[in-house]
């Protein structure tokens, strides 16, 4: 399980792959989500939101993210192709962050390396209800 929390904000995502979005506790959305794999598990614990970037560029680096035999930094610009969709919402935990996606029928089929990964349009909801410092509680 995750859970997602601020003073009045709950967002819970199920080994299911299922999230929901809880305003004190009562249910105001209900979200798919991709949580990480058996080789990058989603961090445990509690974080912060750092910040909200929409439309942001994708950075692959390949000393923290290895993909094939890719050896430099690329820098993917927004649009369609890029890994993190429309929206990062960076956790203070390096390399962490709930994000949306280029492929949403891939969302709770597949597995993320570590971060949480939602529709476009999910994370542009979650994205309006957080900002900096909003506390994150990650719990396997």
């Amino acid at each position: 399980m995750v859970f997602f929390s601020a003073m009045d904000l709950l967002f819970l995502a199920c080994p299911n792959s299922d999230a929901d979005f809880l305003h004190r506790f009562q249910l105001i959305g209900f979200f798919p989500a991709t949580i990480g794999s058996g080789d990058n598990p989603t961090p445990t614990g509690t974080v912060k939101v750092n910040g909200v970037a929409r439309n942001p560029d994708y950075v692959y680096d390949p000393s923290k993210l290895s993909y094939g035999d890719g050896k430099a930094k690329v820098v993917v610009k927004p649009g369609p192709n890029n890994p993190v969709g429309v929206v990062w919402i960076d956790l203070n935990k390096p390399s962490y962050g709930i994000h949306g996606t280029p492929e949403p029928a891939n969302i709770a089929k597949t597995q993320s390396n570590g971060c949480i990964r939602m529709t476009n349009w999910s994370v542009l909801q979650v994205s309006n209800a957080v900002s900096r410092g909003t506390p994150v509680t990650l719990i396997p």
